[in-house]
């Protein structure tokens, strides 16, 4: 779902322009039922807001040990996306900080898993898939080709976990699920739905503890924090509906 359509400071922005322009026909009840809505949505993009709904999505993600023996030896990590076309396998520089993230992390729970296998997830919108940049990312980091594999068709997460049910030979159906902690409880979801045993491995976590007056005050960071929170919130809200009932 495009960021725009869940962005506070659009919302706002589009609810002032009505405001300008119906002032003086609205009825006076409904004036300041709209103002109470521009002032909860100036709150939502204060670092305050935004952490919460952090908070609410990633203290669901428990600590990787949390995770029961054995552990999994397939480690399947996602792509968080590109800042722009790469122009080859090679363009590590092409992958958002996100990934990077994710890739460091599956490498490393790799190093500390033997005999694992690493699977990237992640087609993407351009000619060079996302995957094969990760996986060129991971060889230069010293894992060795024969224990990666990949899929390079998904666009979406819901399409990771279908595509990669499709690989041959079959993956393990306990899988360690690495990706942010933000990201994890939708990415659940989703491979829960096709079949998939996930543990929850966070590359990192967003969430920022109160400090300061600046906690309280409007920041464009904590805008694109709550749009992102909303994003997986809403999106978790879809992939439940998509789900096979228990």
């Amino acid at each position: 779902m495009p960021a725009a359509l869940l962005s506070p400071l659009g919302f706002a922005i589009l609810l002032t322009l009505l405001l300008a322009l119906a002032w003086r026909r609205l009825p006076r009840a409904l004036c300041w039922i709209a103002v109470l809505v521009e002032i909860v949505l100036i709150v939502a993009m204060t670092p305050a807001a935004a952490n919460a709904l952090v908070w609410k999505i990633e203290s669901r993600v428990p600590e990787s040990s949390a995770c029961t023996a054995p552990a999994p030896t397939t480690i399947v990590v996602l792509s968080g996306g590109v800042r722009r076309a790469p122009e080859n396998a090679h363009d590590v520089a092409a992958l958002e900080g996100d990934t990077l993230r994710r890739v460091l992390a599956g490498v490393a729970l790799w190093r500390d898993t033997p005999d694992a296998t690493l699977v990237f997830a992640g087609g993407g919108p351009f000619a060079v898939s996302e995957s094969s940049v990760l996986q060129d990312f991971a060889e230069r980091l010293g894992v060795p080709p024969i224990s990666i594999r990949r899929e390079n068709q998904s666009q979406t997460t819901w399409e990771n976990a279908a595509q990669l049910r499709t690989l041959l030979p079959a993956l393990s159906q306990r899988i360690w699920l690495v990706s942010s902690a933000l990201h994890l409880p939708r990415a659940a979801l989703a491979f829960r739905a096709h079949g998939f045993e996930p543990c929850l491995y966070a590359s990192d976590r967003r969430y920022l503890p109160p400090g300061g007056v600046g906690y309280y005050l409007p920041q464009s960071s904590a805008l694109i924090k709550t749009e992102l929170a909303l994003h997986e919130l809403v999106g978790e809200q879809v992939y439940r509906w998509r789900s096979p009932a228990p």
